[in-house]
């Protein structure tokens, strides 16, 4: 079944549940991230960066609240605390190779007030160029850590992140917000607004078929590479708490957040429905190009998910009777946790481009005999 991409009005009560519980990491995730080399030792926990003296609230440059707060500390837990976060950084970015430490300092501490996983940005410094990077201390969530997986699987973006107990080491994702991009670059002539339109379209496929959900505009960033003859965008996830937690079926789909309306009216200005239909096929046939190269991996990530149950059983049946109405498929209702939608999900959405796939690759034998 497409999807109707028609836009219904706008959806402003469409809003997340506010307080996620975190999931523990089980064993069996734990075992998939030895394996896949995303467990490793870090020096410095989640729980460490807690310990602070106090904070000020950070502003943007036109002195809008940015919803984080610098925070300190006292210099004795400084003088333990700083080196451990630059070796953090080298263990991300270099596989531990800490012959340039020398040359890293932190130069600021944010913590994120809003939000339900209350992340610590840490803003590293090179000091021989003043350049900088970023990257997140995070609670471990398995929730979130399948749909970090499952983005890197799956989506054409490759994440790095690892965990060490219950903490979560992410990469920073470079971007332009998705909101601040709507506010105030959508209307600018140099960008091509048929390939926005078209990566929207995209974007709104991925996230349906893997069953990520909440992605208003604050939580993606529009990443813009320079071509010989325009620009080429893409959208990127950075926020993957609602990885199949919510029972609302548009919840999965960016489309229906009336955050998005901008991107959807985009859409429906410059693409014809033969157009839409065209890119949704192209993006599903990308994802199991993706899965074919990947499957073993999939399934080892799949097998422990099947058996956990991450969101709440009400949820989870309504997210099961949702779909099980909107393909006319009884099995969703079989389901017995949100893992084995996912995975049933999958198979629902690709079903199509998997069977030609298999019918392609028949023996030459198979077509003489018939």
């Amino acid at each position: 079944m497409e999807q109707d991409l028609s836009y219904e009005g706008s959806r402003s009560d469409l809003k997340p549940s506010r307080k996620k519980p975190f999931y523990r990491v089980s064993g069996g995730l734990r075992k998939y991230l030895r394996h896949y080399g995303r467990e490793t030792r870090v020096p410095v926990s989640y729980n460490d960066l807690l310990h602070f003296a106090g904070s000020i609230p950070l502003y943007d440059s036109s002195g809008n609240d940015l919803l984080w707060e610098t925070v300190y500390y006292e210099p004795s837990d400084m003088r333990e605390l700083y080196p451990a976060l630059a070796l953090v950084y080298a263990q991300l970015k270099t596989e531990g190779d800490t012959s340039f430490l020398k040359n890293l300092s932190v130069a600021r501490i944010d913590y994120c007030v809003f939000g339900n996983s209350k992340p610590f940005r840490i803003r590293i410094v090179n000091n021989l160029n003043d350049n900088y990077d970023h990257f997140y201390v995070k609670v471990a969530d398995a929730s979130r850590i399948y749909g970090l997986e499952l983005e890197h699987i799956l989506s054409p973006n490759r994440i790095t992140y690892f965990t060490d107990g219950n903490t979560l080491i992410e990469e920073h994702i470079a971007g332009i917000p998705g909101d601040t991009f709507i506010r105030n670059h959508l209307e600018d002539t140099p960008f091509n607004q048929t390939r926005i339109a078209k990566e929207f379209i995209k974007f709104n496929e991925r996230c349906f078929i893997r069953l990520l959900g909440d992605m208003r505009s604050y939580n993606y960033v529009v990443d813009i590479t320079p071509d010989f003859e325009g620009s080429q965008f893409r959208l990127r996830t950075i926020d993957f708490d609602q990885q199949s937690f919510d029972g609302r079926l548009d919840m999965y789909r960016p489309r229906c957040f009336h955050e998005n309306q901008a991107f959807m009216e985009l859409s429906q200005r410059y693409l014809k429905a033969e157009s839409i239909k065209q890119y949704q096929q192209e993006e599903r046939a990308l994802i199991v190009n993706r899965l074919r190269s990947s499957r073993y991996r999939l399934k080892e990530l799949l097998d422990p998910m099947v058996r956990e149950e991450l969101a709440p059983p009400e949820k989870r049946r309504q997210l099961a009777g949702e779909l099980a109405a909107f393909y006319g498929n009884a099995a969703f209702l079989q389901c017995a946790t949100m893992g084995e939608i996912v995975k049933l999900h999958l198979k629902q959405t690709l079903r199509k481009i998997l069977k030609k796939i298999h019918e392609d690759e028949r023996p030459f034998s198979d077509y003489h005999r018939k």
